[in-house]
C-alpha cells in the first residue's frame, strides 16, 4: 500500500531526517577536534594524550643535591617527562652500564670513568666542573689550615678509595705536595666521606667543594689553594641502549643550556 505526503508532511519528514543526521557530526566536533598528528585536543587546544617518558639518569654521588633542584626545574618545562636519579661512586655506575643495566643517561665525575664506557654512550660533553676542599667539624675544632695538616697522626682522616674519582683526585694533590697521609677508612664515594666528618667520625676528608656547601650547617670547608689542587669535569651522555634515546639526549643537551647551568653555578659548581 502507497502513502501520499502532503507537502506539510514532506517538510517534517525532510526536516527529521536532516536532524538525525547532524546529531552524530556535531558530537564529535565539539567534543575534539585532531591536531594531525593522531592525538586529540579539546576546545582549549590542549593535548589530551600527552607522550610520557620516564628517564633513568646514573649519576655520580656528588651531583645528588644539584640534580634533585635540576630534575624538577627540568620536569616542570617539560611535562610528560619523569625523571629518576640513581647517585653512586663513578666507578659504581661505570660497572653498571657495562653490566647493561636499563638507563638512558650516564654522568659521572671525571672524564676517564666515561671512556672507560665508550662503546656504550653517546660522544660526551662537559657540562660541570669542581674542586677539593678539606671538610673538618663544624667549626673546624682541630684548626686544620691546609693538606699539610692532614698528614698528623693524631688527627683521623677520610678519603674516598683510590678508584673512586675523589679518591683519584685526593692521591693526586697529596703525591703532589709530598703529603702522606693514613686514613681510617676508605669510602666508595665522596658522599660517605662527608657523612663520617659530618658524624663526628672523622676529623676532617677530602670532599668536592660542593658537598662541603651542601652541610654548612655540620662541616665547615679549608680551601686548597688552586695551584695545589685539582679540577674535576662532570661529563655527561646518552646510553646507546636507552629505549628514550631522544628524550635522553634532549636532557643532556638542557644540562648545557643557561638555565641549567645557572642551577649548577648557583651550588658551588664551576662553568665547563
Amino acid at each position: 500500500m502507497s502513502v501520499t505526503l502532503t507537502p506539510a508532511g514532506r517538510r517534517t519528514a525532510a526536516a527529521v531526517l536532516t536532524a538525525a543526521l547532524l546529531v552524530p557530526l556535531a558530537a564529535c566536533s565539539t567534543d575534539s577536534t585532531d591536531n594531525g598528528s593522531g592525538s586529540k585536543k579539546d576546545k582549549a587546544g590542549s593535548s589530551s594524550a600527552a607522550p610520557q617518558v620516564k628517564l633513568t639518569v646514573l649519576a655520580a654521588a656528588s651531583l645528588t643535591d644539584v640534580f634533585k633542584t635540576a630534575g624538577a626545574a627540568y620536569e616542570k618545562t617539560h611535562p610528560g617527562t619523569t625523571l629518576t636519579f640513581s647517585f653512586a661512586g663513578s666507578q659504581e655506575l661505570v660497572a653498571q652500564v657495562a653490566q647493561g643495566a636499563p638507563a638512558d643517561a650516564l654522568v659521572t665525575a671525571d672524564t676517564k670513568s666515561m671512556a672507560k664506557v665508550e662503546t656504550d654512550t653517546t660522544t660526551p660533553t662537559v657540562i660541570a666542573r669542581n674542586r677539593l676542599v678539606i671538610a673538618t667539624g663544624e667549626g673546624n675544632p682541630h684548626k686544620i689550615g691546609s693538606l699539610k695538616d692532614l698528614a698528623d697522626p693524631k688527627l683521623k682522616i677520610v678519603l674516598a678509595a683510590p678508584e673512586v674519582p675523589a679518591g683519584k683526585y685526593s692521591k693526586k694533590i697529596l703525591d703532589a705536595q709530598k703529603i702522606t697521609v693514613k686514613p681510617v677508612s676508605q669510602e666508595p664515594n665522596v658522599r660517605a666521606v662527608l657523612s663520617k666528618v659530618e658524624l663526628g667520625e672523622a676529623d676532617a676528608g677530602l670532599v668536592y667543594r660542593t658537598d662541603a656547601r651542601s652541610a654548612t650547617d655540620k662541616v665547615d670547608a679549608v680551601e686548597i689553594p688552586d695551584d695545589q689542587n685539582a679540577v674535576a669535569e662532570y661529563p655527561a651522555a646518552t646510553l646507546k641502549n636507552s629505549r628514550n634515546a631522544d628524550a635522553a639526549t634532549a636532557f643532556v643537551a638542557w644540562l648545557s643550556t643557561p638555565e641549567a647551568q645557572k642551577i649548577l653555578q648557583d651550588a658551588g659548581f664551576q662553568k665547563p
